[in-house]
C-alpha cells in the first residue's frame, strides 16, 4: 500500500483523512456493530468459505469523526488473527462497512488492521468477497490486494449455512462465487503455488 505510518502510532490515531480516527470495537459499541450488522449483512451472522462467522464478536476497528468522537461511528471493519499456511499468522479481513462510502473511511480501516496484522507479525492479509460485488474487487485492488483464488458454487453452498444471502447482488449479477483476495505484508514471501 502506498500510505505509510506503520503500527507506531497504534489505534487511536488519525489515519487516512484528517477528520478521522480509527479506534478498537469497545463493549459500549456492541448494540452499533449488530445494528450495522443485521442492516449491511441481513444478519448478525456472515457465511464465508464454509464457515460462519459473528462479527459482533470479533476484534473490530470503527472510524469515527474527529469533530464528532461520540457521534454514530462511520465505518467498521472486523477481522481475525489465525494460524497461516507458513510462518507466522494471517489476518482476515471478516467485514467492512463505510457510510458513506467513497470518503476515504474504509482506506483508514484497512490502513489501520494493516498495521495491527504488521504488529502481530502476519504475512499476509486475506479476505473473500462474492463475484458481484466489483465495488469491493476496485476497492481492494486499489489498496494493492491481488486476487489469488475464485471458488466456484462457494455462495450456492454458503446459503446452506444462512439461507438470506439472496440470488442476485449487486448490479442484478447472480451471487454464486466467492472470490479471495490478499495483500503480503513486507519481510514475508508469497505463498508457495500462489
Amino acid at each position: 500500500m502506498s500510505q505509510g505510518g506503520g503500527g507506531a502510532d497504534g489505534p487511536g490515531r488519525p489515519r487516512g483523512p484528517a477528520s478521522l480516527v480509527v479506534l478498537p470495537v469497545r463493549a459500549e459499541d456492541a448494540p452499533w456493530v449488530r445494528a450495522l450488522l443485521r442492516t449491511a449483512w441481513g444478519a448478525e451472522v456472515v457465511a464465508v468459505h464454509g464457515e460462519l462467522f459473528r462479527p459482533a464478536e470479533l476484534p473490530g476497528l470503527i472510524a469515527v469523526s474527529v469533530a464528532k468522537p461520540d457521534g454514530p461511528p462511520l465505518g467498521l471493519l472486523t477481522y481475525r488473527l489465525h494460524p497461516g499456511a507458513g510462518p507466522g499468522p494471517d489476518c482476515e479481513i471478516v467485514t467492512l462497512n463505510a457510510d458513506p462510502p467513497g470518503r476515504a473511511t474504509g482506506t483508514a480501516l484497512v490502513t489501520e488492521v494493516r498495521a495491527v496484522a504488521e504488529a502481530a507479525g502476519c504475512r499476509r492479509i486475506w479476505l473473500v468477497t462474492t463475484n458481484d460485488n466489483l465495488g469491493a474487487l476496485a476497492f481492494y485492488q486499489k489498496r494493492d490486494f491481488r486476487l489469488v483464488a475464485v471458488h466456484p458454487g462457494a455462495v450456492d453452498r454458503a446459503r446452506r449455512l444462512k439461507p438470506e444471502i439472496p440470488a442476485a447482488g449487486e448490479h442484478g449479477i447472480p451471487l454464486r462465487d466467492e472470490i479471495e483476495l490478499e495483500l503480503t505484508l513486507p519481510g514475508t514471501e508469497e505463498r508457495p503455488g500462489r
